[in-house]
């Protein structure tokens, strides 16, 4: 069971540690200002819930490894993220789409999570769902601002969707794993949470004036056993340090 709950909670920590690595990549580069700070902070936030869930993690796994030795040094093929999280940051629209998605299923899966038998995952997830709720109404802002905006911003918005829908199946697939976890009152039901999801992402992109996309072949993907191209090069440049001076201490 501890080896099925590591896997869990590393996957919850590698969601936010990617994803907050490639909201970093804005930094300098947003198109305003506001937003450049936007991105940065919603980053940094994102990246302390990675370092809070590497270390629970850690503890659980018992085997002498902390959260920089989790972040820093396991190959690509090791990190249990999405494969939302990993896609380039694209143009504006496409990372506020990436980010709306996350963000929608991120605040019902944590507030299911914040009822954990685990006590301190649960901790855990109530404070990280504070600021996901947050992080959904800065991404939904700007999802209808975007939609409902000029005719270009429009259709970047709808491709940007149409573009990432097909990964939205593996948020609820749960492995075999996973399931006794949810049998053991450790986690939710993954599949549960989607019909909350859809509901919410379905009035977003209604009031955005955007169409819901359909699915593509990538449906039946396996949860979280698979990364495209886009991670590892990634992984490169944020491990580079850690890697390049092993023990370093400052």
């Amino acid at each position: 069971m501890n080896a099925d709950l590591f896997n869990f909670v590393a996957g919850l920590a590698d969601d936010r540690l990617v994803l907050g690595h490639r909201l970093s990549e804005w930094c300098g580069h947003a198109p305003i200002l506001e937003e450049d700070i936007a991105l940065a902070n919603i980053a940094l936030d994102l990246i302390g819930q990675a370092q809070n869930f590497l270390k629970l993690a850690g503890d659980i796994e018992g085997a002498g490894r902390n959260e920089d030795q989790l972040a820093y040094f396991r190959d690509p093929a090791q990190f249990l993220n999405l494969q939302l999280v990993e896609q380039p940051n694209g143009d504006f629209a496409f990372t506020i789409a990436r980010q709306a998605i996350f963000d929608c299923w991120s605040v019902y899966l944590l507030e299911a999570l914040s009822s954990s038998s685990h006590q301190e995952l649960a901790a855990l997830c109530v404070r990280a769902a504070k600021e996901d709720r947050y992080h959904w109404k800065h991404s939904s802002t700007w999802v209808q601002r975007l939609g409902d905006g000029t005719a270009e911003s429009h259709q970047r918005m709808q491709s940007a969707f149409d573009a990432l829908w097909s990964f939205t199946p593996e948020l609820f697939q749960a492995t075999a794993a996973q399931q006794k976890l949810v049998a053991a009152g450790l986690i939710p039901n993954l599949s549960s949470l989607e019909s909350q999801w859809r509901k919410a992402m379905n009035e977003l992109l209604e009031m955005a004036t955007l169409k819901v996309p359909t699915v593509g072949a990538a449906a039946g993907r396996p949860a979280r056993s698979q990364h495209t191209a886009h991670l590892a090069p990634m992984l490169s440049e944020m491990q580079g340090l850690a890697r390049a001076f092993p023990g370093a201490a400052w």
